[in-house]
């Protein structure tokens, strides 16, 4: 995959009466690709995922899972197979790089538990600054030793087995800790209880990774899953069961063309996003819909497009905070003022991306309040500007749609996108050709 260097320059697109509807192919989800290939991982046979994702974080995840022993192999451009199985599990004989994928590091953090030796998981600069400290406390009160010297990786896990027990963390931070201890639970030694301090971030994550450990055989009782449990608990039953399993389209990724198409007016397509999609960011098309867009949700698809100016929206993102950006960028289009809430977690992503967003929206032109867990875009005329990417794809993404929509945007550090969608201005070009323009970049 080829990039073009930055700063890349986003030119208005053109969108009439007559402009058809655009279908945006979403490439698969990383949420799912990762906890999937860390399930398939843990299941005994063979196991065959469709519509993986092939982006930085999922092949950190794929090569970490192939020097502790488990063979993947491709079976075509979506499709791997996965031999799995505790029994061959090994401890690698390298230190294993994992980027800046918080999915990799937290998951392999539990999952190294049930490796015969020592693991080691170090990053580059950006996750050398993420706190993991809350899960190495939770692996700490199940009897797993963990090294690590200042609360952020790198870290070593000394494995073997996991014990049983009950593990109490804080809920504020991020929902994968949670997730990864719920996924080795099921090898562990005996039953694991999980309970959470205070308020659970992200809450939808959660009910994802249940849902898929039920998908491969786990017996986790369907109360654990309630909007508002404090607490989960996992039977120890010793491997997953491998299947075929098929992930769906990315709902993080599909924010940027559901805001293309309430920002521009050009009806945008997503196929395989509907009613039922496992992810919690599908719920993003419902403030699109807040905002003035509007939203067709069919069987198989979902169609977003704008009906003139939109309106500024008061909304929480707790629960959705990989959204946050997206509608960030998008809030100087608006007639009113745009106030996100309850969202102190993207402070501790890929970069500070409260910070970051309030940022790029002052060099913007806008005028922007914030505090701890919130901000307030209120629209001004808009000052064309490069926007900082902060090597976060996020960052990157979600103000190529500002640029999209008005002009005037460019973009730092394109190549960024890598981390999560790779053909993210493959798809732009396609975008623009689709309406009768060409994409200099």
């Amino acid at each position: 995959m080829t990039f073009p260097k930055g700063p890349l320059a986003l030119q208005a697109l053109s969108v009439s009466k007559e402009t058809p509807p655009f279908v945006w192919n979403i490439p698969g989800s990383k949420s799912i690709t990762n906890r999937a290939l860390v399930l398939a991982a843990l299941s005994e046979g063979t196991t065959v995922l469709q519509g993986v994702l092939h982006s930085d974080d999922t092949r950190y995840m794929r090569g970490a899972l192939e020097k502790m022993g488990i063979l993947i192999t491709d079976i075509d451009a979506t499709t791997l197979k996965v031999e799995g199985g505790r029994s061959r599990l090994k401890a690698p004989d390298e230190e294993l790089f994992i980027g800046n994928s918080g999915t990799t590091v937290r998951f392999l953090t539990a999952f190294a538990a049930l490796v015969p030796g020592k693991v080691t998981l170090v990053g580059d600069k950006h996750m050398q600054k993420r706190p993991i400290d809350d899960l190495i406390n939770g692996m700490g009160q199940l009897g797993v030793k963990v090294e690590c010297a200042t609360g952020c990786p790198p870290l070593t896990i000394h494995g073997g087995h996991l014990p049983g027990g009950v593990v109490t963390m804080p809920g504020g931070k991020s929902s994968q800790y949670f997730s990864a201890i719920l996924m080795a639970a099921q090898c562990a030694d005996d039953d694991i209880e999980l309970k959470v301090d205070g308020n659970l971030v992200s809450r939808p994550y959660i009910d994802i990774t249940l849902n898929m450990m039920r998908d491969f055989g786990a017996k986790v009782p369907r109360n654990a899953a309630v909007q508002g449990a404090n607490s989960f608990r996992v039977p120890a039953q010793g491997a997953y069961q491998a299947m075929e399993y098929t992930i769906e389209p990315d709902a993080s990724s599909a924010s940027y063309a559901f805001a293309c198409g309430a920002a521009t007016g050009l009806k945008v397509e997503v196929p395989g996003l509907s009613t039922g999609a496992l992810q919690g960011d599908f719920a993003f098309t419902q403030i699109l819909e807040s905002a003035g867009a509007h939203l067709d949700v069919q069987a198989n698809s979902t169609h977003v497009q704008g009906q003139g100016k939109l309106k500024g929206v008061h909304v929480d993102m707790h629960h959705i905070s990989d959204t946050v950006m997206t509608l960030a960028a998008i809030a100087p289009l608006c007639d009113g003022p745009t106030h996100i809430t309850n969202v102190y977690n993207i402070r501790i992503k890929e970069t500070d991306r409260l910070e970051a967003t309030v940022n790029e929206l002052k060099r913007l032109g806008q005028k922007v309040e914030s505090g701890h867990d919130w901000l307030t875009i209120t629209p001004a005329p808009l000052t064309s500007a490069i926007v900082r990417s902060y090597s976060d794809h996020r960052m990157a993404m979600s103000f190529a749609i500002l640029g999209l929509a008005h002009g005037g945007v460019q973009i730092e550090d394109p190549s960024c996108v890598a981390k999560t969608y790779p053909a993210f201005w493959d798809d732009l070009r396609k975008l623009y050709q689709h309406c009768g323009q060409s994409a200099e970049f």
